[in-house]
């Protein structure tokens, strides 16, 4: 794996402070030498005033530069890997990428948006991606108004019309910024610079009040604090799940047995929670905390804040 990593003269060494601006560069389906030139190209591409920048080569030379399965998992190692070595906090840790950067950031944050504070796509194109699962993950969008290849300008005016009406119908969620560029093509001449200090205002939260999860072509097993057995997993399914104090509740057609997980910072371990679908109470109960539940979290990503104490299984069937 190669990266280019550099801190802002403003880092300090206290752990868990800093910021961690992952950015991915452009190029695609094409020699290697090129993807090495788009590489060396993003390393300098911005200046941040605090924290670390980190430009990573992708892995491969194919169109689907930055959303292969693999891409997953190495990001989970790099910020697992930041937050030991470089004292990041992995609640500021934000994504952004450039043309084909753009589109692994338009299909990466919405699958993975319980690991982002806030992220960025610039020059890029969707593909199949879905933004719902971008409840809790403010995404800023920045497209030239004449990057008509692969209908770019029109996909980015289709997402900001997504946001917007997400957003207005959930107004505690869906936090975004859409910027088109008139008489601009795919060089957005670096005005897309604004989008860091946009995102940097954004701090994540891994325990929201709601979690709207949609699996991509590329699956997961866990989303922020839920979780869902690895043999019924499938693409392109949806569960909702909302939590107010003590009492959860469950909205899925997909799913049989859902995993809420539970720890001292969402509700109060020694007391009864209730877990309800459809007004049907699944389960209510106190839930023991558990070495069990603790190492699966540690071992899942290393992550301070996303370590659950406490774990619980329901059947959304009758």
């Amino acid at each position: 794996m190669l990266l280019c990593l550099y801190g802002s003269k403003h880092s300090v060494q206290t752990r868990l402070v800093k910021s961690l601006f992952i950015s991915l560069h452009g190029g695609g389906n094409v020699e290697p030498h090129i993807n090495d030139s788009q590489w060396e190209n993003q390393k300098d591409l911005y200046t941040i005033e605090e924290g670390v920048y980190l430009a990573p080569r992708a892995p491969g030379n194919t169109w689907d530069l930055w959303h292969r399965p693999e891409i997953d998992h190495m990001f989970d190692r790099i910020i697992e890997n930041m937050v030991i070595f470089e004292g990041v906090n992995p609640n500021k840790v934000y994504l952004t990428g450039y043309s084909a950067g753009g589109d692994g950031v338009y299909k990466l944050a919405p699958r993975t948006a319980d690991r982002w504070a806030a992220a960025n796509a610039n020059a890029g194109h969707p593909n199949d991606a879905s933004p719902l699962g971008l409840r809790n993950t403010p995404f800023t969008i920045h497209i030239g108004a004449n990057d008509v290849s692969y209908n770019r300008n029109k996909a980015g005016q289709e997402w900001a019309d997504k946001l917007a009406k997400l957003h207005n119908e959930d107004s505690n969620g869906y936090i975004h910024l859409v910027k088109i560029y008139d008489e601009m093509g795919h060089d957005l001449y670096r005005k897309e610079k604004d989008a860091l200090n946009w995102m940097a205002q954004y701090t994540r939260n891994p325990i929201p009040d709601r979690v709207v999860w949609v699996q991509d072509s590329v699956t997961h097993d866990r989303f922020f604090w839920l979780e869902l057995p690895e043999n019924q997993i499938r693409q392109y399914t949806k569960v909702i799940a909302t939590r107010d104090g003590q009492n959860f509740d469950i909205q899925t057609k997909d799913y049989k047995n859902v995993t809420i997980l539970l720890n001292d910072t969402m509700v109060d371990m020694d007391s009864p929670v209730k877990i309800t679908m459809e007004e049907k109470v699944l389960f209510e109960g106190i839930v023991r905390r558990t070495i069990g539940a603790i190492a699966r979290s540690l071992k899942r990503h290393g992550d301070p804040y996303l370590i659950f104490t406490g774990e619980v299984t329901v059947c959304t069937e009758s």
